[in-house]
């Protein structure tokens, strides 16, 4: 497994590089990956050519026209060039109700406040980092769109504010059988997520 020492899309390259040669070695022909702009998806079609399926899910299932923030300044999200880019590589674009914040229980939380047991369970994966959460639910997502082989094992990809910097190996699951899914190996994970510093990487002194 790689360590990046911190999160965040510069992390990239290296991660579908040991996302590539993990999936060589374990027979691996399927990966899933969050795409926010579309980039990330052609990204990764362009480093494991090799893939029988890439399904990137595209995080924003909204009704307004956004952008968001990159190395290259501000981008339309999702951008339909590097979209149609990405299907041209042979990717399958998804957009769908977010399995771990997006769904109705979003809205319970947003008209009433408290919170709801999905939301515990996706803050729970981010104290691993942001990508594991990202990863496992874009798993999720794509499962339930009927575009994965269920027998098989999946490498998923997620990130923060762009790219990816987590890769885990799961094993698959659709998202009412949630507690089915497993993650069997990581192959990148960031040490510190967000706007953390080496200095959060003190030991405590009890």
């Amino acid at each position: 497994m790689i360590h990046h020492q911190q999160a965040g899309i510069t992390n990239t390259p290296a991660t579908l590089a040991a996302s590539r040669k993990r999936a060589a070695a374990l027979h691996i022909d399927q990966v899933v990956v969050a795409t926010t702009t579309g980039q990330t998806a052609l990204d990764c079609a362009q480093a494991m050519p090799d893939m029988k399926t890439i399904v990137a899910v595209t995080m924003h299932a909204v009704d307004r026209t956004i952008h968001v923030k990159r190395p290259s300044g501000m981008v339309l999200a999702p951008d339909p060039e590097r979209l149609a880019a990405a299907r041209a590589a042979g990717v399958i674009i998804y957009t769908g109700v977010h399995s771990l914040g997006g769904a109705v229980s979003n809205a319970v939380h947003q008209q009433f406040g408290g919170a709801q047991a999905v939301d515990i369970i996706a803050a729970t994966y981010k104290t691993i980092s942001v990508g594991t959460k990202v990863a496992v639910e874009c798993m999720l997502m794509a499962a339930d769109a009927g575009l994965l082989d269920m027998q098989q094992p999946v490498i998923s990809l997620g990130g923060w504010k762009g790219g990816a910097d987590t890769a885990v190996v799961l094993k698959p699951a659709y998202t009412h059988r949630f507690f089915d899914t497993r993650i069997i190996e990581f192959i990148a994970l960031p040490r510190l997520d967000g706007d953390a510093t080496a200095t959060d990487l003190r030991p405590i002194r009890t």
